[in-house]
């Protein structure tokens, strides 16, 4: 889609003369573009100007969502010394005083102050990356501890029900393309013998498992950190901000960030848990939320790697019985694929989960 940039700008309180645009950033969602503007007795400066996409998404509650997260941020930051301007995304508003734009068509708009001096990386190439990984998420829920998570709207309903996205795989089992069905005969089995999972924290939550609030899209890319120190400078991409449990989030980090490949990846002698990944990342989330948790958050970290992950591949297989209606595909198995992926990872975190559990202690101490 080709953007009126100016039109669109001329809603938002922004100070200085528009001199240039550009894409900025590799997300899918959204269209991204880093906007330049000169101003007389200031240096230049930019922005990051986004059209939210409002097909997946209810606009009006997504910004909600963020408005009530990000102001209760900013006064935490403030009490504990840190920048509020650079430490939590801030939403430029329109000269009408709203968080968003939306024009005749219906598209509707957003601006960010853009946060300088930072990079953010797509693979964690060392433990020390994912230990500030792991640090960065963990500040991040210390935080909102104390924020009422049930103020939050679900911007996408059940997204980690993973009981209902069991039943969405037996459904899918039912009424998908006969010879796929026949083709995944391993990776079905593989999955109905492990239903067991899916009820580990969505029975309890609310219950001895807080509802708290979740990122609930935990990839390494959405934290900037310090070029400098590694250190994290402020979490981003809040669109899927909701009610729901920390282990969604610590376990969706590690389902990425301890997989020793790519999900693509269809050798899968090269896709193994990394323990010396899982440890770091434990080590930095522990040391900020640690304290924070209940007991019954800290047992669960390691089921709840095992579950995300899962869930991801119960996910990728549903899609691949039915025809590839929800995930982009290069080729006819690339579903299958992922979802083989995911179950082999799988397999080597149930092997490793009394590890997995002793590292949970030693930082719990």
């Amino acid at each position: 889609m080709s953007l009126d940039i100016n039109s669109i700008i001329k809603e938002f309180e922004i100070d200085g003369e528009l001199i240039h645009s550009e894409p900025f950033g590799c997300g899918h969602i959204n269209d991204t573009y880093a906007i330049y503007f000169e101003r007389e007795t200031k240096p230049p400066v930019r922005y990051i100007l986004q059209r939210i996409n409002s097909e997946i998404f209810d606009v009006k509650k997504l910004m909600e969502n963020i408005c009530l997260v990000t102001d209760y941020l900013k006064e935490r930051i403030a009490a504990e010394g840190g920048d509020p301007l650079t430490n939590t995304l801030t939403i430029v508003r329109t000269r009408e005083g709203r968080s968003y734009y939306e024009d005749k068509d219906g598209n509707c708009f957003r601006i960010y102050l853009f946060i300088e001096n930072t990079v953010s990386y797509q693979s964690a190439a060392t433990t020390t990356v994912l230990e500030n990984a792991g640090k960065a998420f963990g500040h991040f829920q210390k935080l909102l501890f104390d924020f009422d998570a049930s103020k939050l709207h679900e911007v996408i309903k059940d997204f980690h029900d993973t009981t209902k996205r069991f039943a969405a795989l037996k459904e899918s089992v039912e009424k998908g393309i006969p010879e796929r069905v026949e083709a995944a005969k391993a990776e079905i089995d593989f999955a109905f013998k492990r239903e067991k999972y899916c009820s580990e924290i969505v029975d309890r939550l609310g219950d001895s498992i807080p509802l708290r609030v979740t990122h609930n899209d935990t990839k390494l890319n959405n934290i900037l950190m310090n070029p400098d120190t590694g250190e994290s400078v402020c979490i981003i991409d809040l669109d899927t901000i909701m009610p729901g449990s920390l282990l969604y989030d610590f376990g969706d980090s590690i389902r990425f960030g301890a997989n020793t490949a790519l999900e693509d990846e269809t050798d899968l002698s090269k896709v193994n848990f990394s323990m010396d990944m899982y440890r770091a990342y434990t080590k930095g989330f522990m040391s900020e939320m640690g304290e924070f948790m209940t007991d019954t958050e800290k047992e669960l970290i390691p089921m709840s790697c095992i579950l995300m992950t899962y869930e991801v591949g119960i996910r990728f297989l549903a899609d691949y019985l039915i025809g590839d209606t929800y995930f982009k595909t290069t080729h006819e198995t690339h579903n299958l694929e992922r979802a083989r992926n995911q179950f082999k990872l799988i397999e080597d975190m149930e092997s490793k989960l009394g590890q997995m559990k002793d590292v949970v202690k030693d930082y719990s101490l």
